[in-house]
């Protein structure tokens, strides 16, 4: 067996997609994780001796951050009002973390389980600045997993 290819990954080539849409031009994802709660089970063995063991328990919900460049583009804001106004069966999407290698082929994907916006936050509107103009798209999910 060879060793593995340790220059596929890149942290720099991602993308994000809800229900089959692609979502371009991405500066950052923060918190894409996947944990479970930690049970503890605190028993005596039949010798006397205290044990504490710790289970797997049930996968743990969270949240995704999105940032891009402000554009024209009105999907995050449609998506947003959709949740805002009470449409939950329109506004839960599938969604998906993609990697991508070098070459723009996809290497990896994390699926985010019946994912939905919580909260739209646009940059810092400041006289003077340089900087580009940012919207932060929050999103809750039920589970993350590789795909």
């Amino acid at each position: 067996m060879g060793l593995p290819d340790l220059d596929t990954s890149v942290g720099w080539s991602f993308g994000f997609e809800f229900d089959g849409i692609q979502i371009k031009q991405i500066q950052e994802v923060s918190g894409l994780k996947m944990e479970q709660d930690v049970i503890e089970l605190k028993h005596n063995t039949s010798d006397g001796k205290y044990i504490n063991k710790k289970l797997p328990g049930r996968p743990k919900a969270g949240e995704v951050t999105i940032t891009r460049g402000l554009t024209g583009d009105k999907g995050f804001q449609d998506w947003v009002k959709k949740s805002h106004l009470g449409d939950m069966p329109g506004a839960r999407k599938g969604g998906s973390v993609v990697v991508y290698d070098y070459q723009g082929s996809e290497i990896k994907r994390y699926k985010l389980l019946n994912c939905w916006p919580k909260s739209l936050e646009i940059g810092s509107l400041k006289a003077g600045d340089t900087s580009v103009l940012t919207e932060k798209l929050t999103v809750a999910h039920e589970g993350c997993e590789p795909a």
